[in-house]
């Protein structure tokens, strides 16, 4: 009779370990607001999903992290509210800027989309180039670090300027593999850094000014390099093997040949 009460509670205890981790996946928070501005941008994780009440005509920014290898797709989803009437269509756009707030092409995806009057939704989507560990100063290739994410109306009707309108958007990153890597390096990544101006409604910066600093971005799982490893090891082994396997192969062919016996 005592075996079993404990028995209870041990497997009780297993259970309710069990289901923490999964408890703490749906509790994590949505960030329910977006930024007006690249320097006001709210802040995202690699597929974290964000939402952000506003009006038809705001401009709406959220920044996330993309490491060197991998290749960045985001997505927008604009919901009308179903209480107000449209007076016509609308076009919605999307588009991705890197931490030189340089915007990127999209190679994929819808960018741009219309909605009917009566549409209760539009989509959008836009994904860039892989993102490089280095270039030249003069190309405008990807870089690792801070990429922002913007979301507002290309075109509408002006009586329906203003009206409120919900919005999430989607971050997702894929790794492209060793057809991305390119000699050299960063030194740092490029990560957005804070006002450093005046306050609002001031001439001069005073005692509270604020400072520069830069945005509490969470780093990518392998890095900003995007990890150590890469398929050219394989390459470089294989062609190291075959290297060894050519001079052998020459060497025997080569080599003079003992004459039989006269």
């Amino acid at each position: 009779m005592g075996r079993t009460p404990r028995l209870s509670l041990l497997t009780a205890a297993v259970l309710l370990a069990g289901t923490g981790p999964a408890a703490a996946a749906e509790d994590v928070e949505i960030p329910a607001e977006a930024g007006t501005n690249f320097r006001t941008a709210t802040v995202l994780d690699q597929g974290q999903r964000g939402g952000a009440t506003a009006s038809a005509g705001d401009y709406l920014y959220w920044t996330f992290p993309v490491a060197a290898g991998q290749t960045a797709t985001a997505e927008a989803t604009v919901d009308f509210s179903p209480r107000v009437d449209r007076t016509g269509p609308s076009i919605w756009r999307v588009d991705v800027y890197d931490g030189l707030r340089r915007r990127q092409a999209c190679t994929g995806g819808e960018q741009l989309a219309t909605a009917a009057e009566d549409a209760g939704s539009v989509t959008l989507s836009c994904t860039i180039r892989t993102v490089r560990s280095w270039a030249e100063p003069w190309s405008d290739d990807p870089l690792p670090g801070a990429y922002y994410l913007r979301v507002t109306v290309a075109e509408l009707p002006e009586r329906d300027l203003g009206q409120p309108i919900d919005v999430e958007v989607t971050t997702a990153v894929e790794d492209a593999g060793g057809s991305a890597d390119r000699g050299g390096e960063l030194a740092t990544p490029l990560l957005p850094v804070g006002a450093a101006g005046p306050p609002a409604g001031e001439d001069e910066p005073g005692e509270d000014a604020a400072e520069p600093y830069l945005a509490a971005l969470p780093e990518p799982e392998g890095g900003w390099s995007g990890g150590w490893w890469t398929p050219r090891w394989l390459w470089t082994a294989g062609g190291g093997v075959l290297g060894a396997l050519a001079c052998a192969g020459g060497y025997l062919l080569s080599r003079p040949r003992r004459g039989g016996a006269g």
